[in-house]
């Protein structure tokens, strides 16, 4: 329904995206959890569920859930459920590689005056933009803001006020703001879906609570392979809904954030012996190439370093 409203031009040119969440519903943006290998359960293998991350004594509260909020596991709130948000105006407007991120994060002070600083773990909540060049589908730039850790825009002036944005009691959702008037709607696999139009004239159309889906369970998981046998630019490769060349740089744009989240807390020392930010600018985005153009220490996060064994 989305996709319908938007290609026949319901809200007009579209200038701006917003996008939230009220994750991370588990630990995050506190210190790592100590090691205790008397805590393993007896049938994990630790060495394995570690993969390509450093090596480490068995550390409880991370397996199975609470990963996420740690940078050599997970990529927190935003890499969670980033995709499933995303993906809704990256899809329907026919966006590419972002152009720039920045981005700002909430601090926790356990004392005065100092913040606390794990940079090993990622934050409690944060705010970042991205833009992204005019695509065939939408005809002028878009800036899109994401926030988390329960931080969620404005509530629009033409959406009424007892109405929720997004999804139930507002918690996660996006507003897809056109000049005139606004879809907003929820998490791509939530139930209900219910996208909502509300128009500048006071004109509103609600769409389905539920998508017909004829695909039998795991019916996904048939057509990759499909796909696969079928080769690249194949019909079957043409119907999937989350081919590698959409998913690439879709997946790119949230780890984007996050990039700009790692290089945020940045710091080394300046010439009186004290440690300080310095990375705490728009980074500059060359899609094509992989590469932050502006700030050289940024690139590190754009890799990994595999532990022995694990390198691909």
């Amino acid at each position: 329904m989305v996709q319908k409203w938007i290609d026949d031009d319901k809200i007009g040119s579209i200038s701006k995206v917003q996008v939230w969440t009220n994750r991370p519903v588990w630990p995050q943006g506190g210190s790592m959890p100590a090691p205790d290998p008397s805590q393993k359960p007896e049938a994990l293998d630790w060495n394995l569920w570690l993969g390509p991350a450093a090596e480490k004594p068995y550390t409880p509260n991370l397996h199975p859930f609470s990963w996420r909020g740690w940078w050599d596991y997970g990529t927190g709130a935003l890499g969670d459920v980033g995709c499933h948000l995303i993906d809704i105006p990256f899809r329907t407007l026919g966006l590419k590689y972002p152009t720039d991120a920045e981005c700002s994060v909430g601090a926790v002070y356990s004392g005065m005056w100092t913040a606390d600083y794990h940079p090993e773990g990622c934050p409690a909540s944060s705010f970042i933009t991205l833009h992204f060049d005019a695509t065939e589908k939408s005809k002028s730039p878009i800036e899109m803001t994401w926030s988390d850790g329960g931080i969620r825009p404005a509530h629009p002036d033409i959406i009424p006020a007892d109405n929720d944005i997004g999804g139930k009691n507002s918690a996660n959702g996006v507003l897809i703001i056109g000049e005139k008037g606004i879809i907003s709607t929820n998490i791509n696999d939530s139930s209900p879906l219910m996208p909502k139009l509300y128009l500048n004239d006071g004109t509103t159309e609600f769409g389905p609570e539920v998508e017909p889906n004829d695909e039998p369970e795991y019916g996904h998981q048939r057509l990759w392979v499909d796909a696969c046998k079928a080769g690249f630019d194949s019909p079957e490769h043409q119907g999937l809904t989350s081919s590698f060349d959409y998913a690439g740089p879709m997946t790119e744009t949230v780890l984007m954030g996050n990039l700009a989240i790692r290089s945020y807390m940045l710091q080394k020392e300046n010439s009186e012996g004290q440690m300080e930010f310095f990375a705490r600018k728009k980074l500059l985005w060359d899609g094509e190439n992989m590469r932050i153009t502006n700030l050289e220490e940024a690139n590190q996060f754009v890799g990994r370093t595999y532990r022995e064994g694990f390198a691909v």
